[in-house]
């Protein structure tokens, strides 16, 4: 156990990294704190509208579309460590001008709106940059590891910040929680501050005439000619736009459905959050780039527990069939992010990461507005189980491109346990000679 403990947080050793994901954790349970806060502040404003909630949701995550390809590229012609500063202090500055609008009660929906818009350009310049800034902490021995405990970061926060806030809404009202949550966006900045440059392992900055112009187009081009690559960066665009939008069904499902409060609302998101923290520490074991099947078949769980939350009807039911859920999507999302990450040359990680959260995150705000506006007319049930059925398609495809590119099958024994395993293409047998059994 102890050995196994030391493999899991393996990553949590190296200085720098410790002061990096803590400042990252303590930022984002604020982070979902203020998320969850905000739903409910949306939909009080627009009289329980879901299209209000999609159309908030699509504003967060269209710069993504617009400016993430721009960030990957700053990651790899600037220090990362000093725009990482710069987009955390903006976030903070940001977090803190909605949490006064609402104390104050002078918040308004279209403020909600514009805010909601910037806060995701902080979050559009920062991802990629992030993503890449975690191979310089610890290097790429210990890259998997800590690729895997930064999930379990963001999925701690998604335990923490939801219950937080529904707790400190019910107690305190949205004003308070609003405060409670953005006194966490400075925790990165203090962090940042105190990591040990000299302590990075990265390779020396070219000058600046030497520094890429034009990096967007190499990065598509090299993505486009690596088909390893473009197996999980193509499910994660449609796993993304059409399952993970858990933001905008459960507070729509809590709110009107079941007609519960926020309390109710942030022990659903915490369900599914506890299930996506053990999917994340599920793959903090891992220590090399894991396969094409693992990603698909991950894929394919998601589907399957996403169909099943869609149907189900008790509260209870739904709750607790949002912790597998949560595991797949966690399991599914962490793998195909390393098997991009890993498998990039270092000196395009950057903006291959950009491609990459461009697709998965950038997808969002056509989903949520789907998502939003089907929920409002047919419930938000069936916008789940139609999620689930891409997500199961999707990953059932990618399978058998997978499977049919290397001429391999799947295969199931049942002994000495049941399993299912990838097998070589065997030819076809002979047919017997007649007579002979």
């Amino acid at each position: 156990m102890r050995s196994r403990l030391h493999k899991t947080f393996q990553s949590l050793t190296v200085r720098n990294y410790r002061l990096f994901a803590t400042g990252q954790l303590v930022k984002l349970i604020g982070v979902w704190m203020m998320f969850v806060a905000q739903d409910w502040l949306v939909l009080q404003l627009s009289d329980n509208s879901a299209t209000a909630v999609g159309i908030t949701v699509a504003l967060q995550f269209t710069p993504i579309l617009l400016l993430t390809l721009f960030g990957g590229v700053l990651a790899d012609r600037y220090d990362k460590r000093k725009l990482l500063l710069i987009a955390n202090a903006s976030f903070a500055v940001l977090a803190i001008a909605m949490a006064l609008l609402v104390v104050t009660g002078l918040v308004q929906l279209w403020h909600v709106f514009v805010l909601a818009a910037l806060l995701g350009t902080a979050n559009a310049i920062e991802n990629p940059v992030r993503q890449a800034f975690v191979s310089e902490l610890v290097g790429n021995t210990l890259l998997p590891n800590a690729l895997a405990l930064n999930s379990a970061v963001f999925n701690s926060a998604r335990i923490v910040g939801p219950a937080a806030a529904g707790g400190a809404i019910a107690l305190f009202g949205l004003g308070p929680a609003f405060l409670i949550a953005t006194s966490a966006a400075i925790s990165p900045v203090i962090s940042l501050l105190r990591i040990r440059p000299q302590e990075l392992l990265r390779e020396q900055l070219p000058g600046k005439g030497k520094r890429p112009s034009s990096g967007i187009a190499d990065s598509i081009r090299y993505v486009r000619a690596r088909s390893d690559l473009v197996l999980p960066i193509a499910l994660v665009a449609v796993v993304g736009a059409a399952g993970f939008n858990f933001q905008v069904t459960l507070p729509v499902l809590s709110k009107v459905v079941y007609e519960t409060g926020a309390a109710s609302f942030g022990l659903l998101a915490a369900a599914l959050a506890a299930g996506s923290l053990a999917g994340a520490l599920g793959g903090t074991w891992r220590r090399t780039r894991p396969s094409a099947y693992v990603v698909t078949g991950s894929a394919v769980g998601f589907g399957v527990f996403s169909i099943l939350v869609g149907f189900s009807s008790p509260y209870w039911l739904v709750l607790t069939l949002l912790l597998p859920t949560g595991f797949f999507a966690i399991f599914f999302a962490q793998a195909a992010n390393q098997r991009v990450q890993m498998g990039c040359d270092a000196s395009l990680r950057g903006r291959v990461m950009g491609l990459y959260i461009l697709v998965f995150l950038g997808t969002t705000p056509l989903g949520a507005l789907g998502v939003g506006w089907w929920s409002e007319r047919f419930g938000p049930e069936s916008a789940i189980w139609l999620g689930g059925v891409a997500s199961l398609l999707a990953g059932v495809a990618g399978l058998a491109w997978q499977l049919r590119r290397h001429g391999e099958q799947l295969r199931m024994r049942f002994r000495p346990l049941p399993a299912v395993y990838v097998a070589p293409r065997s030819p076809a047998a002979p047919t017997p000679p007649i007579g002979r059994s």
